[in-house]
């Protein structure tokens, strides 16, 4: 990793992710589960479920414990510390339906209490691409440092936004320098099954920034895989296996080099305006 990017994100970086309208393909909050997986550590934040969350939208769910024991599940948002030296903190829980001042301020003055020096926002949006090419992850920041070292943008998006977006906000103005990134997952596929393929893009993307070694696992062949089963449904559908042909020309003339990161950007800021949390 570049020494300037290094200086720019400090050694104690953190990684956040949502489920639901952030989350397409389950991309996001996937990469957040493999980060805490590859350094297993302790959960030193948490926000209390009663205040942010509306149990008719995100419901409990009955689960059963190694021992046939039935529990009750309740939906949350937590910070958890690394066990490891070059592990991430991680952020992950669900998008609360109230109170979102107070929830990014509960994690932002846990972030600073833990001396986060800098944070990665991931997320993950439908977009009209192909399952057959590279997943394309989009990167802006607010931070000046890290756009000028990483060739990345401010975002030119107004609108509606999610709780990333009032996160990454709030830690930028704490003096935490923040970056985001979104996964493009292909729209067809996106609200049916999960998409490691992206998950795969938002990991080597984080990989690349910070210059760390993320242990993937499985994670390759349920990619490989995924993409396969997807192949597998479009080849009895002409419907389809032509509307994926035409995202394929429009995808190639994107990664021509004539082309600019434009493209890429609008249909990134034509999702946020136009995008509605999935169903469910």
């Amino acid at each position: 990793m570049d020494d300037s990017i290094q200086q720019a994100l400090g050694p104690r970086i953190a990684v956040a992710a949502f489920d639901g309208w952030n989350d397409a393909g389950e991309a996001a909050s996937q990469t957040v589960s493999i980060l805490r997986k590859a350094s297993p550590g302790v959960e030193v934040a948490a926000v209390d479920p009663e205040l942010f969350f509306d149990y008719q939208y995100t419901r409990p769910a009955m689960r059963t414990d190694g021992e046939g024991r039935r529990y009750l599940e309740w939906p949350e948002a937590t910070l958890h510390r690394p066990g490891a030296a070059d592990g991430f903190w991680t952020i992950r829980g669900v998008e609360p339906a109230r109170a979102w001042r107070g929830f990014t301020g509960e994690f932002v003055d846990a972030l600073l209490a833990e001396d986060i020096t800098g944070v990665i926002a991931v997320g993950a949006m439908m977009s009209d691409v192909p399952h057959t090419r590279p997943i394309a992850v989009h990167a802006t920041s607010e931070n000046n440092l890290l756009r000028n070292q990483l060739e990345i943008d401010r975002s030119r998006y107004e609108g509606p936004t999610g709780i990333l977006g009032v996160l990454t906000d709030a830690t930028e103005r704490a003096g935490i320098p923040t970056l985001s990134l979104w996964a493009s997952v292909p729209h067809y596929v996106a609200g049916t099954t999960p998409s490691p393929k992206a998950t795969l893009a938002l990991l080597a993307r984080i990989g690349e920034i910070t210059g760390r070694e993320i242990p993937l696992g499985s994670l390759p062949t349920e990619a490989a895989a995924w993409e396969a089963t997807v192949d597998a449904a479009a080849a009895d559908d002409d419907e389809m296996r032509d509307y994926i042909h035409q995202l394929e020309e429009a995808r190639d003339t994107w990664d021509s080099p004539e082309a600019s990161g434009d493209a890429i950007a609008q249909a990134f800021e034509k999702y946020l305006r136009d995008g509605r949390p999935p169903k469910g």
